[in-house]
């Protein structure tokens, strides 16, 4: 898959709606118009590093998993990273086991 500025407008969209908020609320969130998310939305524009940056913040999720294409919930994908970090030994074994339980559909 390609990623270019349609793909971005979209993740920001979908990532938007999966947090349950409206254009004009992330709009006014951030600290701008009404409109700002609508005009990403509608590809009027596109934001500036910066400013990409705080909307990965405002939607709880790093760069990284933003632009993880293989990834439909990346907020999720990075909250169980995030947990697996923080087991050890036997623990963590077995969180892998199960995870490949889950994913053999077993």
């Amino acid at each position: 898959m390609d990623i270019d500025e349609r793909w971005v407008r979209e993740r920001i969209t979908a990532l938007r709606m999966k947090k349950g908020v409206s254009e004009y609320r992330m709009s006014y969130d951030l600290g701008h118009s009404r409109g700002y998310v609508q005009n990403i939305s509608s590809g009027r524009s596109l934001p500036p590093m910066g400013e990409f940056l705080e909307i990965c913040r405002y939607l709880d999720v790093t760069p990284q998993a933003f632009f993880d294409v293989e990834a439909e919930d990346p907020v999720q994908l990075q909250e169980a990273c995030a947990l697996l970090r923080r087991l050890e030994g036997e623990d963590l074994s077995l969180a892998v086991a199960l995870l490949r339980r889950l994913a053999d559909g077993r």
